[in-house]
């Protein structure tokens, strides 16, 4: 999908996407004539960034969640203590949507 699209689908704007982007937060792929392309499993992790930031997170302090999650450890022990300590570990929290 599009970022339009993604935007649209997680209720934020292409400026918020664009600069999770310049953060390194959610990469994107790009196709062969440079837009920008999304799938579902960006929608999830965007819907995680947006739920650590209901937990009190800064986005800075998402990176290590983020890389935690995009490397398949979404309650591992190799994610950041603080992460645990919020019970964002928990199956519910990894499959929920921001509130």
């Amino acid at each position: 999908m599009r970022i339009g699209e993604l935007a649209e689908r997680a209720g934020t704007t292409t400026r918020t996407l664009r600069y999770y982007e310049s953060l390194g937060l959610l990469p994107a792929r790009r196709t062969g004539n440079g837009y920008r392309s999304y799938d579902e499993d960006d929608l999830r992790l965007l819907q995680q960034i947006r739920t650590l930031r209901d937990f009190g997170f800064e986005l800075e302090e998402t990176r290590p969640f983020v890389e935690c999650l995009r490397s398949g450890h979404p309650a591992g022990d190799s994610c950041p203590p603080r992460w645990r300590s919020t019970g964002a570990s928990s199956p519910s929290w990894t499959s929920a949507s921001p509130g």
